[in-house]
């Protein structure tokens, strides 16, 4: 099923603020809270949806991205992705709700969820990726070796020795401590990380001596990346749960790919459109006759038409690049240029003083006026 536009979702126009846009997921997230839907699978997919365009569009740097290249920009990742489930969403975004969700309703809904342990999250990894112009024009998938750290086998990623916590005398296992401030207004209650657990809720007793109960340790992964046609240089992909591990079983990093492109030998990119430089000889462009020119899958022929004059360019249709958002392919831009030599021979030089006299050979005043016409911007 294709993803629905991250603006639509949230029901925003694309130049919302930041606060415009929180506000939005903020009516959204009440209005498809799980607690408040028990059962409704349509209720929960909705609620993760407006959870990833909330995740994409409160990012500026996701957004920037998500501007430019659309749901291909994202490569899959966010929520949608399948990085994340239900309780990653809660520990996310739960302090736009003030720390959790039962404050909107005045009452318990949702509080179990928040009030939790946290969740922890390994950092994400970022690499970057060259690629060919044919393997962007025809998308690729790369396999790359990453040095990352990884769960600890020995442990199974939980940091204990032999499987056992206790539960955090500080906390009581909520992971978080309340407090209660005096101010000029009152009595204000705050809640706030365990310092104890680190929000965890529990505390190991005996640490595996593999990771000093970290629960991992340096590694590396061999990780297939499917990159898709049409991307550019700068371009950033996610690969969701791809990057670090985190601590004591935690939810892995995502990977993030930074596109580079390989300079062509004979090709430049233009958008999705390609440009070719074509040098052609002199009786070629005055008797015509056909060429050979390079495209990112082979050589093509291509029909010169006699006369032909500098500047002319010549578009074959769908021979560039596809849009990354599958919005059609590009054409090849075939500039023309005559070589012109600057040496020639006796017999050469004969020739040419012979075509001078020649009254086709000399420009008419219509001609020499469509030529400046067509390249006046050179000469301004």
């Amino acid at each position: 099923m294709e993803k629905r536009d991250y603006y639509e979702v949230l029901g925003v126009a694309k130049n919302a603020s930041d606060s415009e846009i929180k506000s939005a997921y903020r009516k959204k997230a009440v209005q498809y809270h799980p607690d408040k839907n028990p059962g409704d699978k349509e209720a929960e997919e909705k609620f993760k949806e407006a959870a990833e365009a909330y995740d994409v569009l409160s990012n500026p740097e996701k957004r920037k991205r998500y501007d430019q290249f659309g749901h291909a920009g994202m490569s899959g990742g966010g929520f949608g992705g399948g990085g994340m489930n239900m309780e990653d969403i809660f520990s996310h975004f739960g302090d736009i709700f003030g720390g959790h969700f039962g404050d909107i309703f005045g009452g318990g809904f949702g509080r179990g969820r928040s009030q939790g342990p946290r969740v922890r999250k390994g950092a994400d990894l970022r690499v970057k990726v060259k690629l060919t112009l044919a393997e962007i024009a025809n998308g690729v998938e790369k396999k790359i070796k990453v040095k990352k750290y990884v769960a600890c086998t020995n442990c199974n990623g939980s940091g204990s020795k032999d499987n056992t916590t206790e539960t955090c005398s500080t906390c009581h296992g909520s992971g978080r401590v309340t407090r209660v401030q005096q101010t000029i207004l009152g009595q204000m209650q705050t809640q706030s990380e365990c310092p104890t657990c680190g929000g965890m809720g529990k505390i190991i007793k005996n640490k595996c001596p593999h990771c000093t109960g970290e629960g991992i340790v340096r590694g590396e992964e061999v990780i297939s990346i499917k990159i898709p046609a049409g991307v550019m240089e700068g371009m950033q992909l996610s690969v969701p749960g791809k990057g670090n591990a985190a601590r004591m079983g935690g939810i892995n990093g995502d990977l993030l790919v930074v596109i580079e492109e390989e300079a062509h030998s004979d090709l430049i990119r233009d958008e999705n459109d390609l440009i070719y430089n074509l040098l052609l000889d002199l009786p070629t462009a005055v008797l015509g006759g056909t060429v050979e020119i390079p495209t990112v899958d082979g050589r093509v022929k291509v029909k010169i038409e006699k006369g032909t004059q500098p500047g002319k360019v010549l578009r074959l249709r769908n021979k560039g690049l596809p849009d990354v958002n599958r919005y059609g392919v590009g054409d090849l831009l075939v500039n023309i240029s005559v070589y012109i030599p600057e040496n020639v021979s006796t017999d050469e030089r004969k020739m040419f003083e012979k075509m001078q006299d020649s009254p086709n050979m000399k420009p008419s005043s219509s001609a020499a006026k469509n030529f400046f016409n067509r390249f006046r911007h050179m000469f301004e």
